[in-house]
């Protein structure tokens, strides 16, 4: 297998993009202008979204003989079996003269590409509640603008009976109205693009899913960024002088 100095094991795509197929022969360049010959020893086919290693994989032997001060950025070490806790400490051991290098198991690894991706997605919310903040003073100055183009219609409803509390209750359901209307129009926006953008790494192994929780919660946001939206322009309806509400042109 690559074990074997001048052996090598490429990932598939690389093959057929190379046209080469195992026991083929071919040559690669390093950085230094060096020739190094290789032989096709296996194919596999890595993960698709998070490939580990690289399209060539050839032997320690081999890599240390062909570039100069050559760097491992990844070893991996089989410490299965019953004297695996004592590898495991014979290895922490060796490693406390490289402080740079870290120890990991296959779960630690694992939950630290994880972890990689999470944080990703969190700077992807982060940005998603900078668009909340901005479209909550844009609801704002929407239902402020309400307020002040009806003053006379409010007056009126006041002037025939309606009171301050059912005058702040029609803006709240108002402006509600309006941030679910937004969220109705919004959601199913996103949910396309995502359905275009999934399609076009679909390749990569990325799938499409609808995050059913996750689009109530965004509901529950709307709505409630609605009613915060409505506090100010409520009080200010339920406050307006009748005779002058009237009179305003």
């Amino acid at each position: 297998m690559a074990a074997e100095p001048g052996g090598a094991v490429l990932q598939r795509d690389f093959a057929e993009g190379h046209h080469l197929s195992i026991g083929s022969r071919f040559s690669l360049q390093t950085a230094q202008g060096k020739k190094v010959e290789l032989t096709v020893k296996g194919i596999y086919t890595p993960p698709k979204l998070d490939p580990i290693l690289g399209p060539v994989l050839i032997s320690q032997r081999t890599f240390d003989s062909s570039f100069e001060r050559p760097q491992d950025v990844l070893a991996l070490a089989d410490v299965n079996g019953p004297a695996s806790n004592e590898t495991a400490r014979a290895l922490e051991q060796a490693l406390q003269r490289f402080p740079e290098a870290k120890l990991q198991t296959k779960a630690q690894f694992a939950a630290g590409r994880q972890k990689e991706i999470k944080e990703t997605l969190n700077v992807l919310y982060v940005l998603l509640a900078m668009s909340i903040v901005v479209s909550l003073f844009g609801m704002i100055n929407t239902v402020v603008l309400s307020v002040f183009e009806r003053t006379r219609e409010l007056g009126m409803l006041r002037a025939i009976g309606m009171t301050r509390r059912q005058v702040r209750r029609m803006v709240r359901h108002e402006s509600v109205i309006t941030a679910l209307i937004g969220a109705a129009l919004g959601l199913p926006l996103g949910l396309f693009l995502a359905a275009l953008v999934t399609r076009a790494l679909a390749d990569k192994g990325v799938a499409f899913s609808v995050p059913v929780p996750t689009l109530a919660l965004f509901t529950i946001i709307a709505t409630v960024a609605g009613l915060f939206a409505a506090i100010l322009p409520a009080r200010r309806a339920s406050r307006l002088n009748v005779l002058e509400a009237l009179q305003y042109e």
